[in-house]
């Protein structure tokens, strides 16, 4: 029998979780979605997606996701970026969070990988800081090459010092093409410094409305228009260089940019 945290018996949710859409209170909905040719294709993209299994292959050889948020006031959503991580199938799921931070995500869940090693200004002097940030990142950059993917952003807050420090770790994991999600106080971020993702295609902005407003606001200089939403956001990936921008909301839209895959 499969222990509860394999990685086998993670991905065998993940797929059921996922092909099995609309649960048992959308019946017609999960019937026509079977009907459709585009049922098989789901699938077999779901599939693709997760690295196949076998007997040679050791732990971290299936994913290695790095999550870097977590602050005094928010360790929840690092926590659930970092287990949900797991729970789809990574090998080894890392938080990089404040000091603060790190006890309270630590009793959460023992599966998790916690760093202690961000700054908030409260905690330090300002003759300090440059000191303290280049020992972040010297601390950051041995473990950068490792990863498969650095998740920003969850439960981050909004600290100038730690943002600042956010944002070189991000221009070093870009540095190193290590693909980047950025979530939460990422986009706040991100909305100051466009510079950070701009023209990065391994960049992916996961905005929900009011960060998705913002972000219009900042790069287009104007207000959201829903009439013309698909347009909109397709303009802004472009004008980010690019980057994939998932705009979430009652239906999730998605572009980097390209009109012929927005």
């Amino acid at each position: 029998m499969l222990a509860s945290s394999s990685s086998v018996l993670r991905r065998q949710h993940f797929l059921v979780r996922s092909l099995c859409v609309g649960g048992c209170g959308n019946r017609k909905r999960l019937h026509d979605i079977r009907s459709m040719a585009c049922y098989a294709e789901a699938e077999n993209i779901l599939r693709a997606i997760i690295p196949p299994l076998d007997r040679s292959k050791y732990k971290g050889q299936a994913g290695k996701v790095a999550v870097v948020g977590g602050c005094r006031e928010y360790t929840g959503a690092p926590y659930f970026a970092a287990i949900s991580a797991l729970k789809i199938g990574a090998d080894l799921s890392h938080v990089f969070c404040t000091k603060d931070a790190a006890p309270v995500i630590k009793t959460y869940s023992p599966e998790l990988i916690v760093h202690p090693i961000l700054e908030e200004s409260y905690n330090i002097r300002d003759e300090e800081k440059e000191q303290i940030s280049v020992k972040v990142l010297a601390e950051i950059d041995k473990w950068l090459e490792r990863f498969d993917c650095l998740v920003v952003g969850p439960g981050l807050g909004r600290d100038p010092f730690l943002l600042g420090c956010v944002g070189q770790i991000m221009s070093h994991a870009r540095q190193r093409n290590v693909p980047i999600v950025v979530d939460g106080d990422g986009l706040f971020l991100i909305t100051e410094n466009p510079d950070l993702v701009n023209g990065y295609h391994l960049a992916v902005l996961t905005p929900n409305i009011n960060e998705y407003k913002r972000l219009v606001k900042k790069v287009l200089n104007c207000e959201v228009k829903d009439q013309d939403a698909h347009q909109e956001l397709q303009l802004l990936a472009k004008q980010i260089g690019g980057v994939t921008i998932m705009r979430k909301g009652k239906s999730d839209l998605i572009s980097d940019g390209d009109i012929g895959n927005g």
